[in-house]
């Protein structure tokens, strides 16, 4: 007979062969750098609202919509460096909230190694403010140290428009947006870059963080992604998860419930349903709410770059904008509301002037996705995606009350 000492061993060593115990692993961190593409002018505001036409599209009356607007290039970007195949080759990816393919070929082209597999798909995707299409591979995908999935469905594309300056995208929104890109399996969807990187345990929690910060810099590497959770350096007080809304189409989407006042005391907009999108750079407000702001700031449109302009006096009596989410009030002060004036040029501003970065989406609330929050309100707040638990999570950040525009 065994000694009860013994025997208890043997039993709990039995326990933990039978159920794991799972240590949290930290968060991977992966570098992001901001860079504004001079390749043209943009018209910054033309840009983001076809590519809301089309995400409103999604989950209207058609994923087909066909969005009649000229296209303009991916004007203000942020982007990773990731590496396809082994041996592998660097490419200069995106980062978008607001779509869940990964692809590329737009600038360089893909290199085909031994890991490189053709399925006998096609693969396509329309974003509005541009478009790719092409073959979808099979392929080893590496986000940084530790990250490598072996088979990852990429898109190559043999034809793009609007990316001129970057290779391609890095879709992290919900899995749900692959259905429907490829042929002929249009009834499947793809596994993003997330669900494989926690499918095959190398992330412990299905979620993301992301860290960006306002510069006046043309190019420089100041933002983050956290891969399987979040940077606690990145954030100040906590964290204000509220559920992606049942609200359709946003709720295809990184999809939340807010309202928005200017100061304390003016409803712009009544607690609706919208997006927060890193591939949006502007903040959109549906046009009943944007005239309401237009009248609060008397704020004029410059027809040269399409943003709202005000004066110097304006300015110093410009007041802050209040997100509440969840029940959290999330201030964007003045400074946060305008363009970084040294970037004037950049958009076919003229110098000393003042431009605001709210605008127009194009249409009414009450159409199921009201506003976006692209990265302009992003760079002064840390954002978690969490697909795990069907949330969306905002916290302050020590850039929320920076003055660096």
């Amino acid at each position: 007979m065994f000694p009860k000492t013994l025997l208890s061993t043997l039993l709990l060593a039995l326990a933990v062969s039978a159920n794991p115990v799972l240590v949290d692993k930290a968060p991977v961190t992966l570098g992001l750098t901001r860079r504004l593409n001079l390749t043209s002018v943009h018209n910054l505001v033309r840009h983001d609202q076809t590519r809301a036409q089309k995400l409103k599209a999604f989950g209207g009356v058609s994923t087909d919509a066909v969005i009649n607007e000229p296209v303009d290039n991916q004007a203000v970007t942020y982007f990773a460096d990731v590496t396809v195949g082994n041996p592998g080759t660097h490419y200069s990816l995106l980062i978008d909230t607001g779509s869940s393919n990964t692809w590329l070929g737009a600038n360089k082209a893909y290199a085909k190694t031994s890991t490189s597999k053709a399925t006998s798909n096609k693969v396509s995707v329309t974003y509005g403010s541009g478009s790719f299409s092409g073959t979808e591979y099979t392929d080893q995908v590496s986000l940084g140290s530790g990250l490598t999935i072996p088979s990852q469905s990429i898109g190559v594309a043999s034809k793009s428009s609007g990316f001129d300056g970057i290779d391609g995208i890095l879709g992290i929104g919900p899995v749900d947006l692959t259905q429907g890109t490829l042929s002929p399996a249009t009834s499947s969807t793809i596994p993003t870059v997330t669900d494989n990187l926690y499918n095959l345990g190398i992330i412990t929690s299905n979620a993301i963080g992301i860290s960006y910060a306002p510069t006046t810099s043309e190019e420089v590497e100041n933002g983050e992604l956290s891969w399987g959770g979040v940077d606690s350096s990145k954030y100040t007080g906590s964290i204000t998860y509220v559920p992606i809304t049942s609200t359709s189409p946003a709720s295809f989407y990184w999809g939340i419930n807010q309202s928005i006042k200017y100061g304390t005391s003016t409803t712009i907009l009544s607690n609706t349903a919208g997006i927060v999108d890193t591939g949006t750079t502007l903040i959109l407000l549906a046009t009943d709410a944007y005239k309401k702001y237009v009248a609060a700031t008397g704020a004029v449109l410059d027809n040269t770059t399409g943003l709202l302009k005000i004066s110097t006096t304006q300015y110093s009596k410009l007041q802050s904008l209040f997100f509440t989410i969840g029940g959290t009030s999330f201030e964007l002060t003045a400074n946060a509301q305008i363009w970084p004036r040294s970037l004037n040029a950049d958009i076919g501003g003229t110098s000393g002037s003042i431009y605001l970065v709210v605008a127009d989406l194009g249409s009414n609330s009450g159409e199921g996705l009201d506003f976006i929050n692209g990265y302009t309100f992003l760079e002064r707040f840390y954002s978690v995606y969490d697909t795990s638990n069907k949330r969306v999570g905002i916290a302050n950040t020590p850039n929320t009350q920076a003055t660096s525009n």
